[in-house]
């Protein structure tokens, strides 16, 4: 999952000249290895190379306790599914292959978008990704002591949840995208506005 991830942000943000023309061809970008200067970004498949597992395990642990702990509406798609050690073990697989840790996710992305489309979609909507978001926020703001070490951690994680949430918004065409304290305004083709 990680090179296609790779691939497909690489592309994303050279066509917003957000990287070089070549990116894609440059080692520094595409290495699973963290620069070790700090003037010098982490992309979020180097982010396993600095953190490791087992901060990546506690933050997306400490997120779905905020979960579990929701109203019915929310939590109960996610109970359906599995309890939150299930949760726990299949996001924390997620991440770390996304964040360069290798191919832990069985499935890769046909299993994360089934999950999406099939699982979770009541969620899927501008309601649902608010309180993802709120939870997500929270979560980070309080493993901050995991990232310490590293001032480019949290960017990186950033990077990557806004991706995949811009992804989300782009493919299920919610309204509106909050994350990380701003508002992005989704319209379809179709929108006269």
């Amino acid at each position: 999952m990680t090179e296609k991830i790779q691939r497909d942000y690489i592309q994303a943000v050279m066509a917003k000249d957000l990287l070089p023309a070549q990116a894609h061809r440059m080692a520094d970008i595409l290495s699973l290895t963290a620069p070790s200067d700090v003037s010098k970004p982490i992309q979020f498949w180097q982010l396993y190379a600095v953190l490791g597992q087992d901060p990546i395990v506690v933050i997306v642990q400490s997120f779905y306790q905020r979960v579990f702990e929701q109203d019915e509406w929310f939590r109960s798609v996610f109970e359906r599914v599995g309890g939150i050690n299930h949760h726990i073990n299949t996001q924390a697989s997620m991440w770390i292959d996304v964040m360069g840790g290798g191919p832990y996710y069985h499935g890769a992305e046909f299993r994360l978008n089934f999950h999406h489309t099939h699982n979770a979609m009541q969620l899927m909507n501008d309601k649902g990704a608010e309180l993802w978001s709120k939870l997500m926020l929270e979560t980070l703001g309080a493993s901050m002591h995991l990232m310490a070490d590293d001032p480019r951690i949290r960017t990186s994680i950033n990077t990557f949840l806004s991706f995949f949430m811009g992804k989300y918004a782009d493919e299920l065409h919610l309204r509106t995208v909050a994350f990380l304290g701003q508002r992005t305004r989704r319209t379809s083709a179709r929108s006269t506005s």
